[in-house]
């Protein structure tokens, strides 16, 4: 089974697309960016220390960055986990923090895929104290 690294590192198919149907914030036909694991990461290390954003505000942020109207909401969901997770296993090997993707940011005790992670809930929670961002 490959790693949460392997994953996050994998080349993936992405682009934008006509949105196939609409679905919560997202309408039939719009433009509609379905990004790469790494396209996630990348824009979450852009988001300063002691700031953060929001999911939604991470899938427009992504979208308007890309040429796109919106940003899937299924895929943002698995590469949000799969950022985290591959975080994780990077301070499992001795990164640092300052170091890591700060998946934090934009991940809270609020955000579904928080309560996913194999690590718990409770590390997103210390840096967001950490960093004086909201729980």
């Amino acid at each position: 089974m490959k790693s949460w690294t392997d994953r996050l590192n994998t080349p993936g198919v992405n682009g934008i697309r006509a949105t196939p149907r609409t679905m919560g914030d997202v309408v039939e036909g719009q433009p509609m960016l379905v990004p790469t694991p790494r396209q996630v990461d990348d824009f979450i290390r852009t988001i300063p220390t002691g700031q953060s954003l929001s999911v939604r505000e991470l899938r427009s942020g992504l979208a308007r960055r890309h040429g796109a109207d919106v940003t899937c909401p299924v895929t943002i969901g698995y590469h949000l986990r799969t950022v985290a997770e591959a975080a994780n296993e990077d301070i499992e090997r001795g990164m640092a923090i300052a170091d890591v993707t700060p998946f934090w940011r934009v991940l809270d005790g609020k955000t579904p895929t928080t309560g996913r992670l194999s690590f718990g809930a409770a590390f997103v929670r210390e840096q967001r104290e950490r960093e004086g961002l909201e729980p």
